[in-house]
């Protein structure tokens, strides 16, 4: 039998994923140790149970239900803008939380641009704060990533089968109910699913709209029982339901994301001879419109109302602009010292586990992560002066999960067009990893450190648990900002917290791309 061409070793990503596993778990044991036996919740905690999941279903259902007519038409349609549109659909997913609620602040708030027109023709404003609007700026984030999901299933129907259709006359009924409809069958219950769970981990964006103890998520709750009762027993039950739903419904994601798809083509162009009329125009075209208003006017907002803001920042602000980097830097080398590793393990092939610790951090939401460290370092020392480094270790593992998707692919395919070369010139390890591995991954190792430091640079979660008044990251000054109602102020520091989120992940990925291999 032939050697396996195996140039990396896989010890260096066996030693990420126990690292991984151990904080996950090690963590999630500890907020299980804390519970306190008997203890049961009180009429705070069922509420925010019932808020979280009512959020949620409503959250999914809205957005999964706008994002399937949106998705058909740009399947049906093909117009100047397409391509950068859909482009923009992925940004969200870097967008800061606070930035993204200070726009729909500008836009759909009391003194917003709507909530203007409104008053103007004589109604009364528009009251974002509680259930719609922690709602609203669910679907303004996942409404993108569930286009994306069920855009993708449309493409992967083959061409030919459209071609056939057509050329047995079937009218759009009959497109609809032979290829869309089983199509949307087996994807959207896995969009729903997906947004279901990143609804349930809800945090900033209940914190700044909720809008008081009626619109309480668990996170938010275990959020309060540290920073204002001091209840570790209290966050630690709660921390133990978060984990169990959040792991439930990623279950549930996948069980259900699972299936055959539409079959194999031929790989022609796609063309679509159903929607050719007036009414079918008119309705892709209202789709698209709206979307695009409704994803662009609160970016417009931050950038049109955070102008005049830079000139007011207070010194507090910059401090915090550089913690927030010296935290993005960090994240990103954690990250890709585990990442990497763990990407040439897994493209061995004989290492599957090494992925499934890779993939934990969608279990455990950061707060639960965060509550566990929490609960293992207060005995030994302060937490709050290790605020910083602890941000910066959960953000890089809640990141791990998207690095890995974006590294594995590219690593599989180096190792196998490479490592028996490489063994049969005698260049393993740490050679190989030098002048083949790392150079042929440039461009994926600048994508992922690009997502991962904007990711970090906007984060708003563990920081609060940790933060004193004295250390703050950008996000966390923003919305303090917005607390002492210095709504000009927090639009300039949003603002700028934009430009950096999104020019880091703009540089490192260009940088990435500079001259490499694509």
């Amino acid at each position: 039998m032939a050697r396996r061409a195996e140039p990396i070793g896989a010890f260096p990503g066996i030693g990420a994923a126990l690292l991984v596993a151990a904080l996950i778990f090690g963590t999630l044991a500890a907020v299980a140790l804390r519970a306190e036996p008997g203890r049961g919740f009180a009429a705070s905690d069922w509420a925010a149970l019932r808020f979280t999941l009512v959020q949620a279903l409503l959250s999914a259902g809205i957005s999964v239900g706008l994002a399937t007519g949106l998705a058909r038409a740009l399947a049906r349609r093909r117009f100047w803008g397409r391509s950068v549109l859909i482009a923009l659909l992925g940004a969200p997913f870097i967008l800061p939380v606070i930035v993204a609620i200070l726009g729909l602040l500008a836009v759909f708030g009391r003194a917003g641009w709507v909530s203007q027109v409104m008053i103007y023709f004589g109604a009364e404003p528009l009251q974002i704060y509680g259930l719609h609007g922690v709602v609203l700026a669910h679907v303004f984030f996942n409404l993108p990533l569930a286009t994306r999901l069920i855009l993708q299933g449309w493409q992967e129907i083959p061409a030919e089968r459209f071609r056939l259709a057509a050329q047995l006359n079937a009218g759009p009924g009959a497109m609809w109910q032979l290829l869309e409809a089983p199509m949307l069958r087996r994807v959207v219950p896995g969009a729903l699913a997906v947004v279901f769970a990143i609804c349930l981990s809800s945090f900033a964006v209940a914190l700044t709209l909720g809008g008081g103890p009626r619109a309480t998520t668990i996170e938010l709750a275990i959020y309060q029982a540290f920073r204002f009762d001091f209840d570790l027993g209290r966050a630690a039950l709660l921390s133990v339901l978060q984990l169990g739903l959040t792991g439930c419904a990623a279950y549930v994601a996948l069980r259900v994301s699972a299936g055959e798809g539409m079959g194999a083509g031929l790989d022609r162009v796609l063309r679509r001879w159903d929607g050719a009329g007036v009414t079918a125009r008119l309705l892709d075209a209202g789709w698209i419109a709206l979307a695009g208003l409704f994803l662009v006017l609160p970016l417009a907002a931050v950038v049109l109302s955070g102008l005049p803001g830079l000139l007011l920042l207070p010194s507090g602000v910059w401090a915090a602009a550089l913690t927030s980097v010296l935290v993005a830097v960090i994240s990103t080398l954690l990250l890709l010292g585990l990442a990497l590793p763990m990407a040439a393990a897994v493209a061995l092939g004989r290492w599957k586990a090494i992925e499934g610790a890779g993939i934990l951090g969608l279990a455990a939401s950061p707060l639960v992560i965060g509550t566990g460290l929490f609960i293992v370092i207060y005995p030994i020392a302060d937490p709050f002066l290790l605020a910083l480094p602890v941000t910066a270790l959960v953000n890089a593992v809640m990141a791990l999960p998207f690095a890995l998707r974006i590294l594995v692919p590219r690593a599989r395919e180096i190792t196998m067009r490479y490592g028996r070369l490489a063994l049969s010139l005698d260049m393993a390890g740490t050679a190989f990893v030098w002048r083949v591995f790392l150079p042929r991954m440039r461009a994926q190792i600048g994508f992922a450190a690009g997502l991962a430091a904007a990711l970090s640079m906007g984060d708003l979660g563990v920081i609060a648990l940790f933060a004193d008044p004295e250390v703050a990251t950008l996000p966390l000054q923003v919305y303090r900002l917005m607390g002492a109602y210095q709504m000009q102020a927090a639009a300039g520091a949003a603002l700028l917290l934009l430009l950096l989120s999104m020019g880091a992940f703009w540089l490192l990925d260009r940088g990435g791309r500079w001259h490499a291999e694509a």
